[in-house]
């Protein structure tokens, strides 16, 4: 699970964001004004974004120059309380403008900033079924993928017995439509409509 700090204090995000350690290599993020650090990774987990960030910036190259793909970028929630650092995130550079707060600080705020976030799942996997579908459902983030490689997640979603999933969620008259994936089938994504990959593509990267 997720672990708050364990003096329990409440900060806003200016406060957040100038009490977070320069170069710590340990991983935080604000939750409802409070403080959390986030579990290390495993090494599959990062083999995975590894992968992930190689195949889609390819591909990023091949549609546009305005994405990017920040690794250290928050994104804001709507209740000003929430500051989460995804897994992965593109970014469509052409909104920076409307962005308030980027000129001074990694945030990004506007959904059109964020056409697709990525949560890699953790032994804390209620952050990305709950709290962070949610949050980024009320965002208007287009797509939202919760890549449970390790099938942590709850039986409701991933079956019983448990099985790895990949949920990609799109935004269909603002709530999140779920589509999971498995094995072999294709996914299915708004942002890159031609994508060629495979959930088992995916698992196989942590272990190649």
């Amino acid at each position: 699970m997720t672990q708050s700090l364990p003096t329990i204090q409440f900060y806003t995000i200016d406060e957040f964001i100038e009490w977070y350690p320069e170069n710590s290599i340990n991983h935080y993020e604000l939750h409802k004004e409070i403080i959390f650090e986030m579990p290390p990774p495993s090494g599959k987990h990062e083999a995975i974004i590894g992968f992930l960030t190689v195949f889609f910036g390819t591909l990023l190259s091949q549609i546009g120059s305005q994405y990017r793909m920040p690794n250290r970028a928050f994104i804001k929630t709507p209740e000003n309380d929430s500051l989460y650092n995804p897994d992965i995130l593109i970014q469509d550079y052409s909104n920076v403008k409307n962005e308030a707060l980027w000129g001074n600080r990694p945030i990004l705020c506007q959904a059109s900033s964020m056409p697709l976030v990525i949560e890699v799942v953790s032994t804390n996997w209620q952050d990305d079924y709950y709290h962070k579908f949610a949050d980024y459902e009320k965002t208007g983030i287009p797509e939202y993928w919760i890549l449970d490689f390790e099938a942590f997640g709850g039986r409701k979603f991933i079956g019983n017995p448990k099985q790895p999933t990949i949920f990609v969620c799109e935004l269909v008259e603002g709530e999140y439509q779920m589509t999971p994936y498995r094995g072999n089938s294709p996914i299915k994504s708004l942002l890159f409509p031609n994508l060629n990959l495979t959930a088992q593509q995916i698992f196989d990267s942590a272990l190649s």
